[in-house]
C-alpha cells in the first residue's frame, strides 16, 4: 500500500457545502449547477474563478466586463471551466467615509467567496486603489492558486493644449480656482477633460503605484500592471491571464510560494523607484503581514537612500502611466534595477523575476524610465521619518516636495478633524503664515475613522491667493499618491489612540528634518507629560458601534502594520 498522502479535492469537489453527506453534497451541487446547463465534460475541468468587480459606482473598473469575457475565452482555451462571481466594489471617490474604511471588508468578502465556492485558481480583477490590495490581502490568507489583473489605467485629456490626467492635474487645477485663478465655468469644463476614458488614474498615485507592484511581486504577467484600460492588449492580457491561471490550477503554485520576502523586497525597491503612492507602503505592509512577514520600515527607508527615483511620472516628474507603458514599463524598469532587486525571485508564470528583467523591450530614445546615471531623483521616493512625534514612524514622499522644505521648524497651527479643518482652513481671520507647519490630528485609521486622504490639507485661501503653493503639512491621515507637497503622514500612533500627535498645541515649534529622517515636537518633556494626563480620546471611541464600524474601531491597526484587523 502507498503511503502517499491523497490529492486534495478539485473542481467540483473542492470546498463542499456540509450536509453531513460528501457524496450527497456533490450529487447536489451537479444538480443545481446542471440547471445552469452545464455538461459533464465541462464540470470534469478545472475550475477558475474569477471576480466580478464591476459597478455602476466604479468607472475605473468600467473595462470589467469585457476583461472577464476574455479571462473566460483564455481559461476555456487552457482546457479549464471559468466561474465569475461578484465581490465588493470599491471606488476611490464614492466610498463614504473612505475606501480604506472599506479595504479589509473587501478583503474578508474576497477571502471568504475563494474559500467557500470550489475553484482551483482565481483571477482576480481589480484597478482602483483599494481593490488591488483588498485582493491580494484575501488571495494570501486563502491560499488557493491566483493571478492578478489589473484593469488598467485611463488615457490623458487635454485642456487648452495642455495634456492632462487625474488626478494630479484634479489638484493643481482644484488649487488654481480655490486661489480664484480659474472661474467656475472654466473648472467645469475641466472636469469633463481630466477622467476622459475608462479606467484608473493616469499618474503614478495609489492605483498605478499597485498596478507596478503586482508585477515586482510577481503575481501578475509581466508587462500587464500598466496596459491602458481601453487597449487592445489589456484584452488580450485578460486572456492571457486566464490561460495562466489554468496552469496555476494544474501546478497548485499557491499565493504563499510566490509572495517570499524576496518578492517584498522587490516591491519595496520598485516602489522607490517609481515614486509611488504613501499608501503602497500601508498595503505592502498588510499583504505581507497576511503572508507572516513584517515590513521593516527602516529596511524600506535604507532602500530608499539607495535606489533613485527613475521614472518621469506625476507627481514626482512630468509624464503619465501611458508613456512609462510604451517605454517599456516595469520589466524595462527592473532592467534598470537589477543590481537592488532579488534576481531569483520567482513569479507565477514559473519565470524569474531576473529572466524578465533580460527580456525586457529596449525602447529607442524614450525619457519616461530613466538610466540609473540619469536619475529623475537621486534617491528614492519616500522617506522613513522618527522622532518624539512619530515613535512608531511617519513618511514623506520627498520625491514631490518642495526641496527648500524639507528642513524646516514652524510654529503650529492644529486642526483637530477633518471637520475643523474644513471649518476653518480659508477662514480669513486664520492665524497662519507660509512658514508655520499646518497639523492635522485624529484624521488615522481610528480617529477619522478610515484614514482619509486628507493629509493633503489645502494652503489656506489667503495663503493661496498670495501666491504660496507649497507649506509643511503633517498628520497621521494618508494623501492621494497623485498628490504633490510637502507633507508628513501616517503618523503613528495616530493621536486618536493617545500618540504624541494629539498634544501638539498651537504656537509649538516642529521641526521636520527629512535628511536625518526627523520629526520633533520641542516642547519639554515634563510638558509633554502634564498633557498626556489632560488628554481625551475622541468621543465615537468611547460609544458603542454595532456591525461593521464597531468591528473596524475595535480591530483595525497602525499604519506601520498595514491598517489590516488585529485578528487576520
Amino acid at each position: 500500500m502507498s503511503n502517499d498522502p491523497k490529492p486534495p479535492p478539485s473542481g467540483l469537489r473542492r470546498n463542499l457545502t456540509s450536509y453531513g453527506d460528501p457524496g450527497f453534497s456533490l450529487f447536489l451541487r451537479k444538480a443545481f449547477i446542471k440547471a445552469a446547463g452545464f455538461s459533464d465534460d465541462a464540470l470534469d475541468r478545472p475550475i477558475i474563478g474569477i471576480t466580478n468587480t464591476f459597478s455602476d459606482f466604479n468607472p475605473c473598473h468600467g473595462n470589467v466586463p469585457r476583461l472577464i469575457e476574455a479571462v473566460k475565452r483564455g481559461v476555456m482555451l487552457a482546457g479549464g471551466l471559468p466561474m465569475e462571481f461578484p465581490t465588493i466594489s470599491i471606488h476611490e471617490s464614492f466610498a463614504s467615509p473612505t475606501s480604506m474604511f472599506l479595504r479589509n471588508l473587501m478583503a474578508m468578502d474576497t477571502e471568504e467567496m475563494i474559500r467557500a465556492q470550489p475553484m482551483d485558481a482565481v483571477v482576480l480583477i481589480g484597478g482602483c486603489d483599494k481593490t488591488v490590495p483588498a485582493q491580494l490581502m484575501a488571495a494570501v490568507s486563502a491560499d488557493v492558486p491566483a493571478i492578478q489583473l489589473i484593469t488598467g489605467p485611463m488615457l490623458v485629456g487635454y485642456h487648452k493644449g495642455e495634456m492632462l490626467g487625474a488626478c494630479t492635474d484634479c489638484r493643481r487645477l482644484w488649487g488654481h480656482h480655490r486661489a480664484g485663478a480659474m472661474d467656475q465655468d472654466e473648472v467645469e469644463v475641466v472636469s469633463g477633460r481630466l477622467a476622459p476614458t475608462q479606467g484608473t488614474c493616469m499618474v503614478m498615485g495609489t492605483a498605478s503605484t499597485m498596478g507596478c507592484l503586482v508585477e515586482a511581486l510577481g503575481i501578475a504577467l509581466p508587462g500587464t500592471g500598466s496596459i491602458p484600460a481601453t487597449h487592445a492588449d489589456r484584452i488580450r492580457a485578460a486572456e492571457a491571464s486566464g490561460r495562466q491561471a489554468v496552469s496555476l490550477a494544474k501546478s497548485g503554485t499557491r499565493p504563499s510560494e510566490v509572495l517570499t520576502e524576496a518578492a517584498f523586497r522587490n516591491a519595496m525597491v520598485v516602489l522607490q523607484a517609481i515614486g509611488g503612492s504613501t499608501n503602497g507602503l500601508v498595503h505592502l505592509a498588510a499583504i505581507a503581514r497576511r503572508r507572516g512577514i513584517k515590513i521593516d520600515l527602516e529596511e524600506f527607508d535604507q532602500i530608499g537612500r539607495q535606489v533613485p527615483v527613475l521614472v518621469d511620472l506625476k507627481p514626482s516628474g512630468t509624464q503619465y502611466m501611458e508613456h512609462f507603458h510604451w517605454a517599456g514599463g516595469v520589466p524595462r524598469l527592473m532592467q534598470e534595477l537589477r543590481n537592488h532587486l532579488a534576481l531569483d525571485a520567482v513569479t507565477v508564470t514559473g519565470e524569474t523575476i531576473g529572466a524578465i528583467a533580460d527580456t525586457a523591450e529596449d525602447v529607442p530614445g524614450q525619457t519616461t524610465i530613466r538610466s540609473r546615471d540619469n536619475p529623475l531623483k537621486a534617491t528614492g521616493a519616500m522617506a522613513v521619518l522618527r522622532g518624539n512625534l512619530a515613535p512608531l514612524g511617519a513618511v514623506i514622499k520627498h520625491s514631490a516636495a518642495s526641496r527648500e522644505l524639507l528642513q524646516h521648524t514652524g510654529r503650529a497651527v492644529v486642526f483637530e478633524s477633518v471637520e475643523d479643518l474644513v471649518t476653518r482652513i480659508d477662514d480669513p481671520d486664520l492665524d497662519v503664515t507660509a512658514d508655520d507647519i499646518l497639523v492635522l490630528r485624529n484624521a488615522g485609521p481610528k480617529g477619522a475613522p478610515g484614514m482619509p486622504e486628507a493629509g493633503y490639507l489645502p494652503i489656506p485661501k489667503k495663503l493661496a491667493q498670495a501666491g504660496v503653493k507649497d507649506m509643511v503639512r503633517m498628520s497621521d491621515a494618508r494623501m492621494s499618491g497623485t498628490a504633490f507637497g510637502t507633507i508628513v503622514l501616517h503618523i503613528a500612533p495616530e493621536s486618536a489612540t493617545g500618540g504624541p500627535l494629539g498634544l501638539v498645541r498651537n504656537g509649538d515649534q516642529i521641526r521636520l528634518d527629512v535628511p536625518e529622517r526627523r520629526l520633533e515636537l520641542l516642547v519639554d518633556e515634563d510638558e509633554l507629560e502634564r498633557r498626556a494626563k489632560e488628554w481625551q480620546p475622541p468621543a465615537h471611541l468611547t460609544e458603542e458601534h454595532r456591525g461593521y464600524r464597531g468591528l473596524y474601531l475595535k480591530s483595525v491597526l497602525q499604519a506601520d502594520e498595514g491598517c489590516d484587523f488585529d485578528f487576520s
